[in-house]
């Protein structure tokens, strides 16, 4: 039998996918995904048990996406050689010490410090997750395998946030720290079950792993960068400032409902781009960003309670299925230099990514203190509206038809 320079068999396609790898991948997104969005649902519980101010408290946050940006591409090189599936084990075992530090914690900065561990694993699972997908899928559907993988996205969002944010209220936010560690393990063994190995990615040239100048050379790589940046920037602003605005809109008590609409709209979002992301990516991402724009424009304008909960619902569709058009975009223009060049993007992504979820709790930290929730919204929008114009003029190499 022969193999791919990745070490998979090659497939057909008219293979289906390989589901359960798919699924348990899908588990590692999950646990990433969770990790680093929980502090939102569990802010104000940390940071009275802290003696910390919820903006102090938000930089949780800020501190697990500066460990990713400042060590995915570092990482991601330093690592290229090494086979995928002991690596993202490795990875996952990262976050297990990571999640039971934190949920141990008996000061800020120990906090800080275990937070900015899990980002570090963060930017290693990131950096080899998409590219895992994409050679364990059948030819053709590359898409498909990673729209399953990126499952673990809005399932974090609408059942992992909300469920951790009730085990916070009932037994402390370490409690819901400890509950993802526990499900950690259970990942750790289901990836060591399920998963196929793969080896190094091949650049498709016989040379060495591509470098970040030549990658982002690749026409369409800098301008899915530049939307990656602009989109998830806008997203992180008012997401992880959410409690504080619904609470300045008279939603506080229903925090947990309203991130569960959101989060079932990104379910359906994801399903929606599962189905279609390999024959109809551009108008997907057009429509995501035009949503995402809509709904954040009018959080800005008002507070009315029937408007937030449609919102929080247009706002999940926008957003739910982005992570998989932007990873798919990237490898894609990329991987015309080569499989391994479509792993150097996927690094640059995920830096960007994490820079931009660091700057935006940042940001929507500062906009929140001086200007209000209203002002957090109102930017996430302008920055949503910018994603829109770069996905629209970019429809000959980074976001095509098909």
């Amino acid at each position: 039998m022969t193999t791919t320079a990745s070490g998979v068999p090659p497939r057909t396609r008219e293979s289906g996918l390989p589901r359960p790898a798919l699924l348990a991948l899908a588990t590692a997104v999950f646990i990433t995904s969770l990790t680093e969005t929980l502090p939102a649902g569990v802010l104000p519980g940390m940071a009275e048990s802290l003696d910390v101010g919820p903006g102090a408290a938000g930089q949780a946050v800020t501190v697990y996406a500066a460990g990713t940006a400042l060590t995915a591409i570092p990482l991601a090189a330093a690592t290229a050689s090494v086979p995928r599936k002991p690596l993202l084990l490795g990875a996952m075992a990262v976050f297990l010490v990571a999640n039971t530090l934190t949920a141990a914690a008996p000061g800020y900065a120990v906090l800080l410090a275990a937070r900015f561990l899990a980002g570090v694993a963060a930017g290693l699972a990131w950096a080899i997750l998409a590219g895992y997908a994409r050679r364990i899928a059948p030819a053709g559907s590359e898409g498909r395998a990673i729209a399953v993988a990126m499952t673990g996205i809005p399932v974090a969002l609408s059942l992992g946030v909300p469920a951790g944010t009730l085990i916070g209220e009932q037994a402390g936010w370490r409690a819901a720290f400890g509950a993802v560690s526990l499900a950690t393990l259970a990942v750790i063994g289901w990836i060591a079950v399920s998963v196929p190995a793969v080896g190094r990615p091949a650049d498709g040239t016989g040379g060495d792993r591509p470098g970040l100048r030549r990658t982002l050379a690749v026409p369409g790589v800098a301008a899915v960068m530049v939307a990656v940046a602009v989109f998830v920037l806008g997203h992180t602003v008012l997401y992880a400032y959410v409690a504080p605005y619904l609470r300045h809109a008279g939603l506080g008590p229903v925090t947990d409902a309203v991130l569960l609409a959101f989060g079932v709209a990104c379910l359906l979002s994801i399903w929606c781009v599962g189905r279609l992301v390999d024959r109809r990516p551009r108008v997907l991402m057009v429509a995501g960003a035009a949503l995402f724009t809509l709904a954040t424009s009018a959080l800005a304008l008002t507070g009315a309670h029937p408007v937030v909960w449609a919102a929080a619902v247009l706002w999940g569709l926008g957003w739910g299925g982005a992570p998989t058009l932007l990873q798919t975009a990237a490898g894609r223009a990329a991987s015309r230099h080569g499989a391994a060049a479509a792993d150097t993007a996927q690094a640059v992504l995920v830096t960007l990514w994490n820079a931009a979820m660091a700057l935006g709790g940042v940001i929507g930290g500062v906009l929140l203190d001086r200007s209000g929730a209203g002002a957090v919204a109102a930017t996430a929008a302008v920055l949503g509206a910018v994603a829109l114009i770069v996905v629209a003029v970019g429809r000959r190499h980074a976001f095509p038809r098909a």
